[in-house]
């Protein structure tokens, strides 16, 4: 599959959260640190998204309408093109059972809401 996303040396991060101000605020932070920055508001676009172009690392939310973010991350890591793109999730949600499901389901990392700009960056 050829790229058309320009090349640069920051990774391609999809941001995948139903709230536009969410998506807004870390697509701007990111951008501003040089990333590439693909934003989309649903699981099914995400899924579209990574399967056309795989990013470097995505950056999900849990709680979605019609397919949550344990959905999608399953759906990603059952899929050959991309099982292996680590997924953070980013959630509101800070219950230890919900970080522990966001792990067994193939995530990497786990960030809570409301999140600070250092802790994303680094992670």
């Amino acid at each position: 599959m050829i790229s058309t996303l320009p090349k640069t040396n920051r990774a391609n991060i999809l941001v995948v959260d139903d709230t536009p101000e969410n998506l807004r605020l870390l697509a701007g932070i990111l951008s501003e640190k040089g990333y590439q920055v693909r934003p989309v508001p649903n699981g099914k676009l995400a899924l579209s998204a990574a399967q056309k172009i795989p990013p470097d690392i995505v950056l999900l939310d849990i709680l979605m309408p019609e397919m949550d973010g344990y959905q999608v991350c399953q759906q990603l890591k059952a899929c050959e093109i991309t099982k292996d793109i680590p997924v953070i999730f980013i959630s509101a949600i800070n219950d230890v059972l919900d970080k522990v499901k966001a792990f067994a389901v193939g995530g990497v990392d786990f960030i809570t809401k409301p999140f600070q700009v250092e802790e994303v960056l680094a992670r």
